[in-house]
């Protein structure tokens, strides 16, 4: 586990800093300097690109992780690499295409109930293309066991960027409208700045030589991970992308900002996953089945412990933070934060196994699985939204990601004989569930940001200390042994 600890800590703290970065933009300049409904219509727009953006790209950035430690020889290596950059052109121009032809219809179909959405239709396509290359080049470092400075690229760069231009638009430097404009451009030159780097630790002989040998298993697995990749983004942008179908667009900024706390909780897992992906891919291609039974438990356990933590600190103070935001159309989130905290821990609790479904013969079961997710999202948020507003959109992602995380749990168990959790696994949940109904009744009664201090420092005290104190994690363990001399 030490290259994984490694530069799973370092990309954890360069998330942590992306997302307090992200945070002051979300929590405070989003909601202060930007009406609700611009704040709302670039998150639909986000999430709409984030939602065409595996279909854009061909599925690749996946592949490339997926076949790339098969090849040995460099010639190979480079035809497969161009092969990568240059497939996902054939879905590019088609899309591209058939957008201008029937932008007047998609337009208006988008912004039926919300017309602001009209005007800034077309960036939805450049957006996802932006982060679909983005994405491709973000693989093409990982796969060379460099995941940090692309983690820092897309976590802190696009987040700093932001604050400027939020910073600009409060002093009247540009416009609503500008700002729309100038994040377009922000997600650009986040991808060259990726190129770049990826050319600089591996550049290819820019002649495509051959197509690669196994060209025909390429393309399957694309064309799987694309249909799955599509609706896995369906499961986690959907609801932003319906809100404004169904209620006012200012509402999809209440829900973000709710969703946007509790994604905190998935910070660990989004760290670990961008260098042990590739890992989990090696020792599967090196048929090393022991070692990806270990990484699979060790990398639940792990999660579930950070998860924890973030879950207990977010969640039992929740009432002041939005206190300290002090906008009080926000706090409808307050119910959101919880139920989709909630997922995050449930999805954490995975470990590897969405990296060893992908990374094995049994890859296509991921279509299924995230077909079944996006259908099931679709109709759910349909119905929840519908009668309960944005808690039900919450409850829909909830409910889909509880259901299928049990399912492809029992798949890989059945498949493969390996399963995530240990007798571990239930100690660490009984210890979160005690220090969260203790501290539920614990009330300060001081200043907010006195009381969220104070609070975190009495929960962060007594969960590690039974984390150590009942020898959960080994490498937990090994870090305040070493550090601290515990």
């Amino acid at each position: 586990m030490g290259i994984v600890f490694k530069q799973s800590f370092n990309n954890t703290l360069i998330l942590f800093l992306g997302f307090a970065i992200g945070g002051l933009n979300v929590l405070f300049l989003y909601t202060h300097f930007l009406e609700a409904e611009y704040f709302g219509l670039i998150t639909f727009l986000l999430s709409s690109a984030n939602m065409i953006m595996p279909l854009i790209v061909f599925g690749m950035q996946h592949t490339i992780i997926r076949f790339f430690s098969s090849y040995k020889e460099k010639m190979d290596q480079d035809n497969f690499l161009l092969t990568a950059v240059l497939l996902p052109l054939l879905v590019m121009v088609p899309m591209g295409i058939l957008g201008v032809l029937f932008y007047t219809k998609i337009a208006e179909f988008l912004a039926r109930e919300n017309i602001i959405i009209k005007e800034y239709t077309f960036t939805i396509f450049f957006i996802a293309v932006f982060m679909g290359y983005f994405e491709v080049f973000y693989a093409w470092s990982r796969v060379q066991m460099k995941s940090v400075f692309g983690n820092f690229v897309k976590e802190v760069f696009a987040r700093i960027s932001v604050t400027l231009l939020l910073l600009a638009v409060f002093l009247d430097w540009i416009t609503a409208d500008e700002f729309v404009y100038a994040v377009v451009l922000v997600y650009f030159l986040r991808a060259v700045i990726m190129m770049i780097y990826a050319f600089k630790l591996y550049f290819p002989e820019l002649v495509l030589q051959r197509m690669p040998g196994n060209l025909k298993e390429i393309l399957s697995f694309s064309m799987y991970i694309i249909l799955a990749g599509s609706a896995g983004t369906i499961l986690l942008e959907i609801d932003k992308f319906m809100i404004p179908q169904m209620k006012f667009i200012a509402e999809v900024a209440y829900y973000s900002v709710g969703v946007y706390i509790a994604s905190v909780i998935g910070i660990p897992s989004r760290a670990m996953q961008q260098i042990i992906n590739p890992i989990t891919a090696r020792e599967i291609n090196n048929k090393n089945m022991e070692e990806v039974r270990n990484l699979y438990q060790k990398s639940s356990l792990n999660l579930l412990i950070v998860g924890g933590l973030l879950f207990l600190l977010i969640n039992l103070n929740i009432g002041d933070l939005y206190s300290i935001i002090n906008k009080p159309e926000y706090s409808v989130g307050i119910y959101i934060v919880l139920i989709i905290s909630i997922s995050e821990l449930v999805k954490l609790s995975l470990g590897t196994n969405g990296a060893i479904l992908t990374n094995s013969k049994y890859y296509k079961m991921l279509f299924y699985y995230s077909i079944g997710m996006a259908v099931s999202v679709v109709v759910l948020n349909r119905i929840l939204i519908e009668s309960m507003g944005i808690d039900g959109a919450a409850l829909a992602t909830l409910l889909v990601v509880g259901i299928f995380s049990l399912l492809k749990i029992l798949y890989v168990k059945a498949r493969l004989n390996m399963q995530p959790f240990t007798s571990k696994t239930g100690v660490l949940l009984m210890i979160i569930g005690a220090v969260y109904t203790v501290f539920s009744y614990v009330d300060l009664s001081l200043n907010p940001f006195v009381n969220i201090v104070i609070r975190s420092l009495l929960i962060s005290a007594v969960f590690i200390f039974l984390v150590i104190k009942f020898k959960l994690s080994e490498d937990i363990n090994l870090i305040f042994r070493k550090y601290l001399g515990l």
